[in-house]
């Protein structure tokens, strides 16, 4: 590597397997000058199953600003560094984004070295239909904000992605049934791990079902299937002109009148209708 800046590696890590971890990560691990950690003693672990000596810098939430700061300048100095989550992908409602945003506004390479998502793991084995989803990461905790929030986000039409904890998941579960209804759900719990688990239904059958086990363990992905997605006022106008027989380009027109509309905007929401028709 030439002199000058370091480079700044983003690597996945184990959500539970320790055998779901790539090659190219364990080289990268064992090749940079030191590793940057949510937790050393819990990375410790991996490191030493793969017997992976490197010194070890704490990287968490409450210290992200202060340490990123003290990282920036070795990566400056030419340092390789490897940045980690406990589990999964580093930036996903896990510290990072801070010092990434600091390293690329210092020019220094960020690589990413891809693998384990607790999200996307998920998502393929729901069985919910995942394209387009949103992530959201934990949800609010106070049940206001949480209401609040789930009103906000109730049209978009495609999976919503929580990362939710046992003790809070019942609640949770019973506001987003209230708010959104029984839409169809999937809890997908312990991924990766031995007592892997996917639990599916809808959002009032899965409050039922963890309820009756009494305690509930383990980490957790709630999926929930979108919403209908948000309409504009002059959609069901323009859809009753075409069903009364006017062209798309006449439809386009009218609406452009009434609503100010632009003709892009009525053909790509109305040549869906069109052709549904």
């Amino acid at each position: 590597m030439e002199k000058g800046l370091g480079v700044l590696y983003v690597v996945s890590t184990p959500i539970g397997n320790l055998e779901d971890v790539t090659l190219r990560a364990l080289r990268v691990l064992k090749e940079v000058d030191f590793i940057a950690c949510e937790d050393t003693r819990h990375s410790r672990k991996l490191l030493s199953h793969y017997s992976i000596s490197k010194p070890m810098v704490s990287y968490y939430a409450p210290k992200e600003a202060q340490k990123a700061g003290f990282i920036l300048e070795r990566l400056k100095r030419g340092e390789r560094v490897a940045l980690i989550t406990d589990a999964g992908t580093p930036l996903l409602s896990d510290p990072g984004w801070r010092l990434v945003k600091k390293a690329v506004e210092a020019g220094v390479p960020v690589v990413p070295v891809p693998g384990p998502s607790s999200i996307l793991a998920a998502l393929v084995a729901s069985g919910l239909s995942i394209c387009p989803f949103a992530f959201w990461g934990f949800p609010p905790k106070k049940e206001g904000e949480l209401k609040t929030f789930l009103k906000e986000v109730e049209a978009y039409p495609g999976v919503h992605v929580f990362f939710e904890s046992p003790r809070r998941v019942l609640t949770t579960l019973e506001v987003m049934a209230q708010v959104w209804g029984d839409r169809e759900a999937v809890v997908a719990r312990e991924v990766t791990k031995v007592h892997e688990e996917f639990i599916r239904g809808t959002l009032s059958s899965l409050k039922e079902e963890l309820a009756a086990r009494g305690e509930v363990r383990g980490e957790m992905v709630l999926m929930v299937a979108g919403g209908e997605g948000r309409k504009e006022p002059w959609e069901e106008k323009g859809k009753r002109l075409l069903e009364e027989g006017f062209s798309l380009r006449d439809v386009a027109k009218i609406l452009k009148v009434l609503y100010g509309t632009s003709r892009r905007d009525v053909y790509s929401r109305m040549r869906g209708a069109l052709e549904g028709s």
